[in-house]
């Protein structure tokens, strides 16, 4: 059963370069595909752990499945980076200095009808302390060495969210110079 949020939110839809060139009811352009800007945080702890999360079973798509620490969208008039410490306070009930990795366009067909079709900023943070997660927004969360993820990846690839599968390989190769780098900086800093 698919819920409608509350409140209409509206994206920001931008061209293959990410410039903006206007904005859409967030359900309307998930329906019909249309290119918007969007963010996907990975976090990692002291040991090179990857969270994940598992969406509540209320979302509006990909109820249930796992995913990584949180994704979403920039408001109209919002920055990536103020977004991304939005959701993540909002979804995880925590806050980190985000490290932006890459940015990337991917398009994926959902069960229920719905689209993503994204201009995807990767941001990367470090994170050691549990998390407080919104159970309207995750159902669970857990740590994952990369080999463990890639393992349950090829053996349940329908447990994952499609834009996981998509950006997963992107992701690994950033971590890995990441992890090789210790606790430093992942690359540009977008502040905490």
């Amino acid at each position: 059963m698919m819920r409608t949020p509350a409140t209409a939110e509206h994206v920001v839809l931008v061209n293959e370069r990410d410039e903006a060139i206007g904005t859409m009811e967030k359900m309307e352009a998930h329906r019909l595909g249309k290119l918007h800007r969007a963010f996907s945080i990975f976090l990692f702890d002291g040991e090179g752990r990857v969270l994940l999360q598992q969406r509540a079973t209320a979302k509006y798509h990909s109820p249930g499945l796992w995913s990584n620490a949180c994704c979403s969208h920039p408001r109209p008039g919002e920055d990536v980076l103020s977004a991304a410490h939005r959701r993540l306070n909002e979804e995880l009930g925590i806050t980190c200095d985000l490290y932006a990795q890459f940015a990337f366009t991917y398009h994926a067909h959902l069960t229920n009808g719905l689209q993503e079709h994204e201009f995807d900023h990767v941001l990367f943070g470090t994170f050691d302390v549990p998390v407080l997660p919104d159970p309207n927004e995750v159902t669970g969360t857990r740590w994952l060495a990369k080999q463990e993820l890639e393992a349950e990846i090829a053996a349940s690839p329908e447990t994952f969210t499609p834009w996981l599968l998509i950006c997963w390989e992107r992701v690994r190769t950033h971590a890995g110079r990441a992890v090789q780098l210790g606790s430093g900086p992942f690359g540009p800093t977008l502040g905490g």
